[in-house]
């Protein structure tokens, strides 16, 4: 096998050179699409012209337009300079690499736009050290990620405005035609991310288009909210146009719009967190696709955080007020509320954990049993470890986006984690991401254990099993039966009532 002394690989594309840091290899801001600039913003990812002689890749190109404020806030840190030429990626690999290794290929989070591949969390060199070659991925954001207008109907023969997963899409095809040529197995591919990431990887599952490009899927954080109908927006498309002065305008007039322009926009002119649903690289609702087990059928890892209601403030959720709105929801009355949630009495704590559970809980319990009507394997998992210097600040446990730098044991080179870990919780987060790390290497159908710290059984059909990570912010692993399993079954058949009579 190839067992490289300098980190120059030949892709399809060409020559790239580079780095190498402690053993591992690493190669920064490869181009997998060409730039979505011009006539080409708003359309599907094209292919990336060749080049010839050796190009440098060793530092992280541009990031999509966003708000860099609240990216270094909430995003995970700096993401550096914006550009709307932004479809690059980053690859981390052993340098003696002696046979085809697995490949997981993460999807950065941010609810569609905020974020980057190269964000301090994702870096890949210790799972790298684990025996994996690691890839992270920039994609559109906001409305040029995801966009839909009458004017652009019809350009590619068919309907098409999920252009951020389409660009996600794109990487893994990159992967496919080239992660061989850095020591990785493309037979052996993981997608897994958080947040919007995992959102993303819920939509690939559900998308015709994302079929076979990837073996392994790991969902941290994904939420339940719906899709976005096509008709919203049109016509949400429709109002941004008229924003900016454009009545009726063609799909040139449109692309002319500055880059930076769209970003900042607030209200009812700024992109959800969520994917349209209706066109060709979505044609039907996520949630819709998992209730009638249509996704693509291959093992998945799906969990969530213990305190996920973190995020509600950040989408001017009133928690307490969400429990004045459910008391008078005939479905669910308050009475079965506080059966549900024992000794739960304030009205923000309760917010706290029902909104907790509807919105990221129970899409766990969802992909669980829609693996089990496939049969195929699902590793669940709760985490709920804080580090020790934080148990007095974060009373309500992990907080949303807390496991990503357990997963990437990155403790120490993030802020403000950085400042205060100790032994106890670096130990604790290479247990997690050798977890991450077996996934990779020995999840099948044929194999529904993986090693560690404690065994951890898969969900099988008839089983409801998940992981503890964490245990109340004790250092520990722990299997549990039936986890939460009357709250996440009548969750779950609310949300398959409202997905039925959309």
């Amino acid at each position: 096998m190839h067992n490289p002394s300098t980190p120059l690989v030949q892709t399809q594309q060409g020559s790239l050179l580079g780095l190498a840091e402690d053993n591992i290899h690493i190669w920064r801001g490869i181009p997998f699409a060409a730039p979505p600039v011009g006539a080409l913003r708003w359309r599907s990812p094209q292919p990336v012209a060749r080049w010839t002689g050796v190009r440098e890749a060793q530092t992280f190109s541009a990031a999509s337009w966003q708000n860099i404020d609240y990216c270094r806030e909430l995003g995970g840190g700096d993401p550096g300079r914006f550009s709307e030429d932004c479809l690059y990626l980053n690859v981390w690999a052993p340098a003696v690499r002696t046979q085809p290794l697995p490949v997981m290929v993460w999807l950065h989070g941010g609810g569609f736009t905020i974020g980057a591949g190269s964000l301090p969390p994702y870096d890949g060199q210790q799972l790298a050290k684990r025996g994996v070659i690691v890839v992270t991925v920039n994609y559109r954001l906001g409305h040029l990620g995801c966009f839909a207008h009458p004017a652009l109907a019809g350009e590619e023969g068919e309907r098409v405005c999920n252009f951020g997963l389409l660009d996600q899409i794109a990487a893994l095809k990159w992967v496919q035609d080239n992660i061989a040529a850095f020591g990785g197995d493309s037979d052996n591919v993981t997608l897994f991310g958080e947040s919007a990431g995992a959102r993303s990887v819920l939509s690939l599952l559900a998308s015709p288009k994302a079929n076979g490009l990837f073996h392994k899927a790991i969902i941290q954080s994904g939420y339940t909210l719906p899709d976005t109908p096509l008709d919203a927006a049109l016509a949400q498309g429709e109002a941004l146009a008229a924003h900016f002065g454009l009545s009726n305008p063609t799909a040139e007039q449109l692309r002319a719009l500055p880059a930076d322009a769209f970003w900042p926009l607030e209200g009812s002119l700024k992109p959800g967190p969520v994917p349209v649903c209706g066109d060709a690289v979505l044609p039907h609702p996520m949630l819709e696709t998992f209730f009638t087990a249509r996704q693509h059928p291959l093992p998945m890892m799906v969990g969530s955080n213990s305190d996920e209601a973190s995020v509600m403030a950040v989408f001017g959720v009133d928690l307490a007020g969400q429990i004045q709105k459910l008391r008078q929801e005939r479905r669910l009355g308050l009475g079965l509320i506080k059966l549900l949630y024992p000794g739960v009495k304030d009205d923000e704590e309760l917010g706290r954990q029902v909104c907790r559970d509807m919105a990221f809980t129970t899409l766990g319990y969802v992909v669980m049993q829609a693996q089990q009507r496939i049969g195929q394997p699902c590793w669940r998992y709760w985490f709920d470890y804080v580090a020790e210097a934080e148990h007095q600040t974060y009373l309500n446990g992990a907080w949303h986006g807390n496991e990503v730098p357990y997963v990437f044991d990155t403790l120490s080179q993030v802020e403000p984690t950085r400042d205060y870990v100790n032994e106890n919780d670096l130990a604790f987060s290479a247990q997690v991401a050798d977890y991450w790390v077996n996934f990779a290497r020995h999840a099948s159908a044929d194999d529904d254990t993986l090693p560690g710290p404690v065994r951890w059984p898969a969900s099988v059909k008839g089983r409801d099993r998940l992981l503890r990570i964490g245990l109340n912010k004790l250092r520990g692993f722990k299997v549990e039966n039936r986890f939460m399993r009357a709250r996440l079954a009548l969750f779950r058949r609310v949300m398959r009532h409202h997905v039925t009579l959309d």
